[in-house]
């Protein structure tokens, strides 16, 4: 039997800060990351014959992954900074 105490809770944010990121992450955070992807998809290839594209890839790489840090940042109810 496990018996909950004030100490035993886990640390929760603000919850403020997580039903913002929760809107984030459904109206802005699926779409951009879903174009970036598509984008990322059709530059790849093309990266490794034409060296500057690298640089747009990388960042391509990182707006796909925003729907994570909206994610990590809901569950964490962090705020923006």
């Amino acid at each position: 039997m496990i018996f909950w105490s004030y100490r035993s809770k886990p640390n929760m944010g603000n919850v403020v800060f997580s039903i913002i990121w929760l809107i984030i992450l459904i109206f802005v955070g699926f779409w951009i990351a879903g174009i970036a992807a598509g984008l990322y998809i059709i530059l790849i290839p093309f990266s490794v014959c034409i060296e500057p594209l690298t640089g747009l890839t990388d960042f391509l790489l990182k707006v796909v992954q925003f729907p994570r840090t909206c994610a990590e940042r809901m569950m964490s109810g962090s705020g923006f900074n």
